[in-house]
């Protein structure tokens, strides 16, 4: 467990601490630019991968609906968002985000539930609110069921294919569906030297690090508690800000950190009928840890004596 909450939040702290990288690619176009972004990101995932698993017919309803909801559709739909709302709003509202994961998880329990409801109270500290106007509110709300779709849409196929499996692939599939519409939608642009950065760090560290990290900590976990984890990503971004110097540390924002880690200790806490070592394998993506199905294979593991 403790080895899937490191890189949990470790990839959750990855993708908080990369908004002022998204930053630089302002005015590029959105889809080609994602298209760009995956391909590279595809292929330092082939070059880590030992084999690559086939998906079967099963698998490619949900890794498209992780590419179209939880990657392409998410970033499109939070620049659009944007427009319409402050980005303290969106950020709030993607703060419900834990809550759905828990509520949704065929395993969840308690812990969790409460676990979410105070990360998602950190959360809205830590965005300071905001307002909104005309379609904002919505293209909010689609915004948080992206990053949703983004977990549960690959709890399953995750154990089937193994984790850099449904990384690598859904990276394949956002790169070809990105370049085929970004072609009719916003058209191919050179980048210059910042954008070009940007989207190398963005492939590289948020992509295939960080997407990697994420659904190992999902199978391991469960999207239940893994979701909590998504609290780090608004203390990420505000640590990055304080560094950077762009944002002041006030007392609202420790009390913000402070309710996220609390609501992050509550909501991986076992249940009383989890004890140490226990796993699972049900639809919340847990699964035993020396299973060769996190490595994308269904034959059970080698036993090697000493």
């Amino acid at each position: 467990m403790k080895l899937g909450v490191a890189a949990g939040a470790t990839a959750a702290m990855i993708v908080g601490a990369s908004v002022p990288i998204t930053g630089m690619l302002d005015g590029y176009p959105v889809l080609t630019g994602q298209a760009m972004r995956y391909a590279l990101g595809a292929a330092v995932l082939l070059l880590v991968a030992r084999r690559l698993p086939m998906p079967s017919r099963r698998d490619i309803p949900p890794l498209l609906g992780v590419v179209v909801t939880g990657m392409l559709g998410f970033n499109a739909v939070l620049i659009a968002a944007q427009q319409y709302a402050e980005p303290g709003f969106v950020a709030a509202v993607m703060g419900g985000s834990p809550i759905a994961l828990a509520l949704l998880s065929r395993q969840r329990t308690a812990s969790a539930v409460v676990g979410a409801v105070v990360v998602a109270a950190g959360i809205v500290l830590l965005s300071g609110g905001g307002s909104w106007h005309g379609p904002g509110l919505v293209l909010a709300l689609i915004t948080m069921v992206g990053e949703v779709c983004f977990t549960l849409f690959a709890v399953g196929v995750v154990r089937r294919l193994g984790v850099l499996g449904v990384a690598t692939w859904t990276c394949i599939f956002a790169t070809v569906i990105g370049a085929v519409l970004g072609t009719f939608f916003g058209g191919w642009q050179m980048p210059n030297a910042q954008q070009g950065f940007s989207l190398v760090l963005l492939a590289v560290v948020v992509t295939a690090l960080a997407f990697g990290l994420w659904y190992f900590a999902v199978n391991r976990l469960g999207s239940d508690r893994a979701g909590v984890l998504i609290g780090l990503m608004p203390v990420s971004g505000l640590a990055t800000s304080v560094l950077l110097g762009a944002q002041e540390l006030t007392l609202v924002s420790v009390a913000g950190v402070t309710t996220v880690a609390l609501g992050c200790v509550i909501g991986l806490r076992r249940g009383t009928h989890e004890p140490e070592g226990t796993h699972h394998t049900h639809d919340s993506g847990r699964v035993p840890p020396k299973s060769t199905i996190a490595k994308g294979s269904d034959t059970p593991a080698e036993v090697v004596a000493p």
